[in-house]
């Protein structure tokens, strides 16, 4: 699995630390920045991080900043990108399993670097279900994006 990967200022050490142990989880990296501590702003990682998902760039993708939150908000304004906040690894791979997430995004202040890798394996460990309530559910958000009526 190919992944997209990336990191405002406040996730730059995890990103790092999880770059340096996913070891034979990925078949390919693409590392979106920021390359450095220095302040950058979350949108424009998760803009990154997204295109390269809904592009077919990369299978999955990963955002790391301050809380997750901010990151998710911003992906998931992106179409087709299906982003979700997880502190934990049942969230990671049913957040997959039940609805098809594909944008993985971690709170730096909020988890510490073992468990974030313990997420990180769930959430690409994890399979789509495709069982049709989940597929009809996931067609419900995405149609979402075509706005109101």
């Amino acid at each position: 699995m190919r992944i997209a990967i990336g990191a405002d200022h406040a996730g730059f050490d995890l990103k790092q630390w999880l770059l340096a142990h996913l070891g034979s989880a990925v078949d390919g990296v693409v590392d979106v920045g920021t390359h450095d501590s220095n302040p950058v702003d979350y949108p424009d990682i998760a803009r990154a991080v997204g295109t390269s998902v809904s592009s077919g760039q990369a299978d999955r993708g990963i955002i790391v900043c301050g809380s997750g939150i901010g990151a998710a908000m911003a992906a998931n304004k992106l179409k087709g990108v299906l982003a979700g906040t997880c502190h934990d690894t049942y969230s990671a791979h049913q957040g997959v399993e039940h609805d098809r997430m594909n944008v993985l995004c971690l709170g730096a202040r909020v988890i510490g670097p073992s468990l974030a890798l313990e997420i990180v394996h769930a959430f690409l460990g994890a399979e789509f279900s495709n069982e049709e309530r989940h597929v009809r559910r996931v067609a419900k958000i995405l149609d979402l994006e075509r706005g109101p009526e």
